[in-house]
């Protein structure tokens, strides 16, 4: 990563921590700082989002917020679309989760071989 994408993404997830807490009342409620680069973080594009939705400026916040709750908050456990087909490409991606969930921090990253793969492994929390 480099320093100017570094300091931004450190700017942005302060940011992100100075926002009041979501109050948790059972139905999954959070707040993340969602990040997708590629190879060697040549781009980076990233959102916050709000649960729950539509919250934030995610452009499928309310699907986003769905998959979420059902994974408790985890995005390692998000349900995979397993209708999903992707081709072999290689062209790495990296997706980063940093916020909280029923006020539990959140603090998760994981690169995949494709956009595809991050698509059918996330669903809507990574689609935007």
């Amino acid at each position: 990563m480099s320093v100017r994408t570094t300091a931004a993404a450190a700017a942005t997830a302060t940011a992100l921590l100075a926002l009041p807490p979501a109050q948790a009342d059972g139905k999954g409620e959070g707040r993340f700082l969602l990040t997708v680069s590629g190879a060697q973080s040549t781009w980076i594009r990233g959102v916050q989002l709000v649960c729950p939705g539509p919250g934030g400026h995610h452009p499928h916040a309310s699907e986003a917020c769905e998959s979420l709750r059902l994974a408790n908050g985890r995005p390692d456990t998000l349900p995979p679309d397993p209708a999903r087909v992707c081709t072999q490409e290689e062209d790495p991606v990296t997706a980063t989760a940093t916020g909280q969930w029923n006020g539990a921090a959140v603090a998760w990253r994981k690169t995949f071989p494709h956009s595809c793969a991050l698509e059918a492994a996330t669903g809507p929390v990574f689609r935007f």
